[in-house]
């Protein structure tokens, strides 16, 4: 058999980029307006309305125009001055690298880090804030990709709140695809994007920022302005009376436009129910088959990304090369300490639909057998269609 290695995947089944609604596609294809139209001026402000409906906002959210790293840089950039004592919460890669953004902006960093299998223990945050009463900013990556993990974000954010302190969290790939907003968990800067679970392009940055967070970015004489990281330059830009600070892209808010409209027109609760059947049945299907996920418990593990942890006698990416020859289904690799030890399948917007669990054990599956590996892949999509069928 024929493997045309570097052909176009049938099915990309990644931790994102994630495939794109067909609807959004075709808003990406509609006219490229000047932006400086009263017809594009208007559709931004339409769109900034929607994504505030979307995020549960009492204030309009700001769009930044880049991927979402820009936003969390940006926001380490803005909302961080050199007198802040930093706590970072690090359950995985992500968050440990918001730790070194933070300390380009304040030497003051402390960090709680638990093995990247596991999550963030709410009692620790509570002695730490105890224990060290400076502290001001705190940090948090609510599911960290690269381990597959979901940390509980609404009781760390409780804490902080109390404790007075400003909390920056990054939940790009979990909002939209669970149930989290900005102000359930008191984030004072909550960071998503389009290109996770609104099944969206990566090109946009959607960012809660709370009233208090907006005057000590205005403070800070060290935040960004006239530069691709300022925050501050777009608070006003959502109006159709007021001017961009650059050139908006043009095309990415006319997909963002349809993506957020087939979010709320499905119903938000429809659709994390749907990521979460999609994880569950996968989940069922990887046990079944006799793998582990790379998580410590469900109870930690994100409805968004499954992560499979890799057999010893299985190279990871030679398990990847054989899914997507042999089946045409792209998966994601680790990234840092996890690279080469666990495979990350996503569920996340279109893709997040229970037929693509089957589609991934198989691919999954089949391509470990092809490789040596003997697996019982039809128990595992037996388990996964009991799994569906329960919920049905």
């Amino acid at each position: 058999m024929r493997y045309l290695e570097h052909a176009e995947p049938v099915i990309t089944l990644t931790a994102g980029p994630v495939n794109a609604y067909p609807d959004v596609l075709r808003a990406l294809g509609r006219t490229v307006l000047y932006d400086y139209d009263p017809a594009f001026q208007l559709l931004y402000e339409g769109v900034v309305d929607k994504a505030q409906k979307a995020m549960r906002l009492s204030n309009r959210p700001v769009i930044l125009h880049g991927e979402p790293v820009l936003g969390l840089e940006a926001a380490a950039a803005s909302l961080i001055t050199p007198d802040d004592v930093v706590l970072n919460l690090a359950s995985g890669v992500y968050g440990k690298g918001f730790g070194y953004w933070a300390k380009r902006y304040s030497p003051q960093l402390l960090e709680i880090e638990v093995p990247y299998n596991e999550a963030i223990d709410p009692q620790a945050v509570a002695a730490m804030l105890e224990a060290h009463p400076e502290i001001t900013i705190v940090s948090v990556c609510h599911h960290d990709t690269p381990s597959g993990t979901i940390n509980p974000i609404d009781a760390i954010g409780a804490l902080v709140s109390a404790h007075g302190a400003y909390l920056i969290v990054d939940a790009v790939s979990s909002f939209g695809g669970m149930k989290t907003h900005p102000e359930d968990c008191k984030a004072d800067i909550y960071v998503t994007g389009p290109n996770k679970c609104l099944g969206a392009p990566p090109g946009l940055t959607m960012m809660g920022v709370s009233e208090r967070a907006w005057a000590k970015m205005k403070a800070n004489p060290l935040a960004p302005r006239a530069s691709m990281l300022s925050i501050v330059d777009w608070e006003h830009a959502w109006s159709k009376d007021k001017p961009f600070p650059f050139t908006p892209s043009v095309a990415e808010m006319n997909g963002l436009d349809v993506a957020l409209d087939l979010y709320l027109n499905e119903g938000p609760a429809a659709v994390w129910a749907r990521h979460a059947l999609t994880a569950r049945a996968m989940r069922a299907g990887v046990a079944a088959m006799g793998l582990s996920i790379w998580a410590a418990s469900d109870n930690v593990a994100s409805p968004t990304t499954t992560a499979v942890r890799t057999p010893e006698d299985i190279d990871e990416k030679a398990l990847r090369q054989a899914a997507r020859a042999r089946y045409g289904v792209v998966f994601s690799s680790g990234r840092g300490e996890t690279l080469g030890k666990l495979t990350r399948i996503g569920h996340m917007g279109p893709t997040a639909q229970p037929i693509y669990a089957i589609a991934a054990l198989t691919a999954l599956g089949g391509a470990m057998n092809a490789l040596g590996q003997e697996l019982a892949v039809g128990k595992g999509i037996d388990a996964a269609l009991a799994t569906i069928d329960a919920d049905a």
